[in-house]
């Protein structure tokens, strides 16, 4: 509750990402701990600055009360005198959530109230930070502690206070996906799982049946150390351990999708395939089809010629109004001798881009980013630098300068 309520109102959240120790009690108050004052012995100390909140349902009103209580001993200025122009009572007041204030302050502004609490609070701190400043200058309120995330009202262990401090909150809710899969966890897989573990998806589930070797640490973000590539742990497995620190929601699924298991995308609200091509993404798409989920399929088909690497990196969005569509770009090929695209290369740049336009395209899709072009096919061309997008395919087109081919193969 606490948590939701600083998020709804925006002199709160203010505080909070201003890098002010923000709380509201069970008792309604407004806390601000780690609150620099000089005692007096002219030694600086850490008190507990509290405010009573008034609301309208869940939303902050202009204080009706200019008075604030303080936990700690009573300020003094740098010279170790007490400030007497906050005096106004001292006795214990009950907080809530276990706190209690030692002192009431009294200090109203000229025109007689506090416009919001983000006002209040500033004002009375920077009097405290005033005398604080004569002594030690670094001495600050405003200390940007990691504060932990509501387990009730966010996946992740702290709170993301990036999309706060940019003010994309609104914006950041639409991608509170209630599940999203990622089937395979190669190159492009492991980056598009660092990306989403960075939004407010609920659960990120994992399919992937491979160990984590030596070749996969230089094209996955991170860096394992010598010891846990020994221990050859499953590609899910070691993700789901490295972004677990982060987020509550990762699901590991060290298997394989067959026909026999394809029922645990039933509950997906988004699929991204990091895949290698062939019957078995086939049959995965069928099912995806069929159960009307919306998903993105990428891949990227790379070749050497004179010491160099050319090729594509692609992504498909396939959504249920478009299925022909996204189908006609997305490639079912299996290896074979004549296949210039075998050898598998990987590079981590590439991958990492083609996951970042895969997972720009689900941002599109969930209203995040503007999406005016409404593009179902992205594609960079090395050799050119050459972005492009369609989003109806036509058989004719492909041999045309600047259409880019589909048959690019699946990430693996």
């Amino acid at each position: 509750m606490s948590h939701t309520l600083i998020a709804l109102n925006p002199d709160l959240q203010r505080l909070r990402d201003e890098g002010y120790n923000v709380q509201i009690t069970n008792q309604n108050f407004l806390v601000i701990s780690d609150v620099p004052y000089v005692k007096g012995d002219r030694t600086i100390a850490l008190g507990a600055l509290a405010s009573n909140l008034d609301l309208a349902g869940d939303r902050t009103v202009r204080p009706q009360d200019h008075t604030a209580k303080f936990c700690g001993d009573f300020p003094c200025d740098s010279n170790g005198n007490q400030l007497v122009i906050l005096q106004h009572q001292t006795q214990e007041f009950q907080l809530g959530s276990g706190l209690k204030a030692d002192h009431s302050f009294s200090r109203k502004p000229l025109c007689g109230y506090y416009n919001d609490y983000h006002e209040k609070m500033t004002a009375y701190i920077a009097l405290l930070a005033r005398e604080v400043a004569a002594i030690d200058p670094n001495a600050t309120a405003r200390t940007f502690r990691i504060v932990e995330g509501d387990p009730e009202t966010s996946p992740h262990h702290y709170l993301d206070t990036a999309s706060s401090r940019a003010e994309i909150n609104e914006a950041a809710e639409k991608l509170a996906e209630e599940a999203i899969a990622i089937v395979g966890l190669g190159g492009t897989g492991s980056y598009v799982l660092d990306l989403i573990a960075k939004t407010n998806a609920r659960r990120i589930h994992l399919f992937d049946d491979d160990d984590f070797l030596t070749h996969n640490a230089f094209r996955a973000p991170g860096a394992p150390s010598l010891e846990e590539l020994r221990l050859r742990p499953k590609k899910v497995d070691y993700f789901a351990a490295t972004y677990s620190k982060m987020h509550r929601g990762i699901v590991a699924h060290p298997e394989k999708l067959t026909g026999e298991n394809l029922d645990q995308l039933q509950n997906m609200s988004f699929v991204f395939l990091c895949m290698e091509s062939g019957p078995a993404k086939r049959m995965i798409i069928d099912k995806l089809e069929a159960l009307g989920t919306p998903f993105i399929d990428v891949g990227m088909g790379l070749y050497t010629k004179r010491a160099s690497i050319g090729g594509i990196l692609r992504t498909v969005r396939s959504l249920p109004d478009r299925r022909a569509e996204a189908r006609a770009r997305i490639s079912f090929a299996v290896d074979d001798v004549e296949n210039e695209y075998d050898r598998n290369i990987q590079v981590a740049d590439l991958n990492a881009l083609n996951a970042c336009l895969a997972v720009i395209e689900w941002k599109k899709t969930r209203g995040f980013y503007f999406d005016i072009g409404h593009e179902r096919f992205i594609s960079y061309t090395i050799g050119n630098s050459l972005l492009c997008k369609d989003d109806i395919y036509d058989k004719a087109q492909v041999d045309t300068p600047g259409i880019c081919s589909p048959n690019t193969e699946g990430d693996g």
